[in-house]
C-alpha cells in the first residue's frame, strides 16, 4: 500500500498514513517506555528533530512528530500534550514542567462546518514554562520568558518576561545570565 492520506489535518494538509499510524503507537505504547533513547528515536523516525541531551519524559502525547522541533538540552516533563499540527519550535535550554499544552489547532467557533485553523507555537531559548501551563496557537514565547503554572497564554510572551495567570499578564522580568544548561534526564523516566 502506498503512503497516502490517511486523513487530513485541519487546514486540508495531507498526513501521510505512515505518519499518522506512527503518531497513535507512540501516544498509546511508546510514550510509556522507560527509556529516552527508545522514544526520541522513535519519534525522529517519523519527523521529529530533536537536539542532543534533551529529554521526553514519559507519558508526552505528541501530535504531528513530522512538524516538531526541540533544541539541544531540553527538558520535557511528563505527559505535556506536543500539538505540532501547526508547527511546534523549540530552541535551546527550554524546560516544559510536567502537564504543559503546547496546543497549535483551533476550531472556528462560529464555522456552520466546525472548521479549523492551524497557526505555529515558537519557544525561546531559556524559556520556563511551569507545570499545567498551556500555550495556543500563533504564540511566540520569548528568549528567557517564563509562563507560570497553570497560566493560559494567548498571546507573546516578550523576551525575559514573567506571566502568570487565566489569560496571562505580565507580572514582572527575569534577571540572569541565562547560560544554564536544563539537563534533566532520570533513569527510567
Amino acid at each position: 500500500m502506498t503512503d497516502r492520506i490517511h486523513r487530513p489535518d485541519f487546514n486540508g494538509v495531507p498526513v501521510p498514513r505512515r505518519v499518522h499510524l506512527g503518531e497513535r503507537i507512540f501516544n498509546w505504547l511508546v510514550t510509556w517506555f522507560p527509556s529516552h533513547t527508545v522514544r526520541q528515536r522513535y519519534l525522529r523516525a517519523f519527523g521529529a528533530r530533536i537536539g542532543s541531551g534533551t529529554s521526553i519524559m514519559m507519558g508526552t502525547t505528541v501530535l504531528a512528530p513530522n512538524r516538531l522541533s526541540i533544541g539541544d538540552d531540553c527538558s520535557i516533563g511528563g505527559r505535556c500534550l506536543l500539538d505540532a499540527r501547526g508547527g511546534i519550535q523549540i530552541e535551546h535550554s527550554v524546560v516544559l514542567a510536567s502537564d504543559v499544552h503546547l496546543i497549535t489547532a483551533k476550531h472556528l467557533v462560529h464555522a456552520d462546518d466546525f472548521a479549523a485553523s492551524l497557526g505555529p507555537i515558537t519557544v525561546g531559548h531559556h524559556a520556563w514554562i511551569a507545570s499545567r501551563a498551556t500555550v495556543l496557537m500563533d504564540t511566540e514565547v520569548g528568549v528567557g520568558a517564563v509562563v507560570g503554572a497553570c497560566s493560559l497564554v494567548t498571546g507573546d510572551v516578550a523576551e525575559r518576561d514573567i506571566v502568570v495567570g487565566v489569560p496571562a499578564k505580565s507580572v514582572g522580568s527575569r534577571r540572569g545570565s541565562l547560560e544554564y544548561r536544563p539537563v534533566f534526564r532520570p533513569v527510567l523516566c
